[in-house]
């Protein structure tokens, strides 16, 4: 019961609504369209962050030359296509590990600090997707939208006596709460569209409209409830239907969103059997989540730390976190390569995708920043030092494209985290052991 001797079970709204009202799972309870297409409002901007584990083959990676008119490596090479929106940035560096190097490299990634070592009291910093998040998320059902390819490990010790979450997640909501990543492809199609089943509008519009007549009737019993009890219960109602009143605000604007063309999908059974398969069909999810405004923040791991995943589709039966200790072998080194090619392999994939959907009077592309990269350099070395980074912006004041910059070693990765917070309108002054913005990335 919602308060006690009165009647008002909570399953009655996970029956009528398909989610609870508690607002960290309100977002998954409707979807939500952008404007139309010929909206005349200005481009808005976007977020999308992905991250890679264990490392990188560096040799393969990072270019030879600084400036504009850099050679792709081999790695880069997949995302050739977009060489002149893409920015290299070397010479930052991570703040040194104390124990736990991948729960280190995940958790400072966005955060800029080392994660504290526990099993069970976590702590580390916001991270800037959520700082980001705050704000744009004021416009949109979802705040932001947390993904990865592995499942994640939420109990034990996975490095060192530090806990596995550290090594499962790059989003921290505070510095107390880790966010997981959803690896379900079936969990993100609801939690964007709700359990309808597909994305075909005239049953997005039916269910919306239900939800909006089942919200009256909810609200209608819960005020004449709160007219019979006492002071404490009724401001309990009062907070109560300060939910219902923001899920009421979610469904009005997605049923006012609700016109814009959208490919019709049906649900995802599950997750596929091959991770390129898995890897697209979440790329193709996270261009939809744009497309359709749901959410403009995305974090995304294309694996866990210390994954073990193995890669047979592309000759690469080997446990990935074993085969990143190279040790310098040079069929061992390959493999790694190949790995980190797939990988940015599949990310051009997404980045052809962003390209080809209409926003505005340009594409998805043009109004997103991309941060893709690792926490970890070297993985022989578990390196904090030279990290690889790479940034596609198609924000108002991009950072100009097709450059490598190089910048002095021992620059604070938390100085790139400034500037995506200013890139993004949400300036902050410091974080972590930053020391200034990125100021060769700031200009325009």
């Amino acid at each position: 019961m919602f308060i006690t001797k009165k009647a008002i079970p909570r399953r009655v709204v996970l029956r009528g609504l398909g989610a609870s009202l508690a607002l960290p799972l309100l977002d998954s309870m409707v979807p939500a369209f952008a404007a139309t297409r010929n909206s005349a409002a200005a481009p808005v901007r976007r977020l999308g962050i992905h991250y890679v584990p264990n490392g990188m083959a560096m040799k393969s990676w990072t270019p030879a030359t600084d400036g504009a008119g850099f050679e792709l490596t081999r790695i880069l090479q997949p995302m050739a296509p977009f060489h002149d929106r893409m920015t290299v940035v070397s010479g930052l560096n991570g703040v040194t590990s104390n124990g736990g190097v991948h729960a280190s490299a995940a958790t400072r990634f966005l955060t800029g600090v080392r994660p504290t070592r526990s099993e069970n009291n976590l702590r580390a910093e916001v991270s800037i997707d959520q700082l980001i998040a705050r704000e744009l998320g004021q416009k949109t059902q979802l705040a932001s939208l947390e993904l990865a390819l592995d499942p994640g490990d939420v109990s034990g010790s996975c490095d060192i006596g530090f806990s596995c979450v550290y090594t499962s997640t790059i989003a921290w909501r505070d510095e107390t709460t880790p966010l997981p990543m959803e690896h379900n492809p079936r969990a993100v199609f609801e939690r964007l569209f709700g359990d309808t089943g597909t994305t075909d509008r005239d049953v997005r519009l039916t269910r919306l409209r239900k939800d909006q007549s089942i919200l009256d009737s909810l609200t209608e019993r819960v005020a004449e409830l709160g007219r019979s009890v006492g002071v404490g219960d009724r401001a309990k109602i009062d907070q109560y239907l300060d939910s219902v009143r923001d899920v009421e605000r979610r469904i009005q604007l997605a049923e006012a969103q609700s016109d814009r063309e959208i490919l019709t999908i049906d649900q995802p059974a599950g997750i596929p059997t091959t991770y390129e398969e898995h890897a697209k069909l979440m790329f193709d999810l996270q261009v939809l989540a744009y497309q359709t405004d749901l959410t403009r923040v995305i974090t995304f791991m294309l694996a866990r730390e210390l994954s073990g995943r193995t890669y047979a589709e592309i000759g690469v039966p080997d446990s990935h976190h074993p085969t990143s200790h190279h040790r310098n072998d040079a069929m061992l080194y390959e493999k790694i390569t190949k790995i980190n090619e797939f990988h940015t392999s599949l990310y051009a994939y997404y980045l052809e995708k962003l390209a080809s959907i209409p926003d505005g009077e340009g594409s998805l592309l043009d109004s997103t920043l991309l941060l893709y990269g690792a926490g970890m350099s070297d993985s022989n070395l578990h390196s904090n030092a030279a990290l690889p980074l790479l940034l596609i912006d198609g924000s108002a004041k991009p950072v100009p494209g097709g450059r490598h910059v190089r910048y002095p070693n021992g620059t604070p990765l938390a100085n790139l985290n400034l500037t995506v917070l200013d890139k993004m309108g949400v300036p902050v002054d410091q974080m972590s052991n930053s020391t200034g913005k990125l100021e060769l990335l700031s200009e325009v």
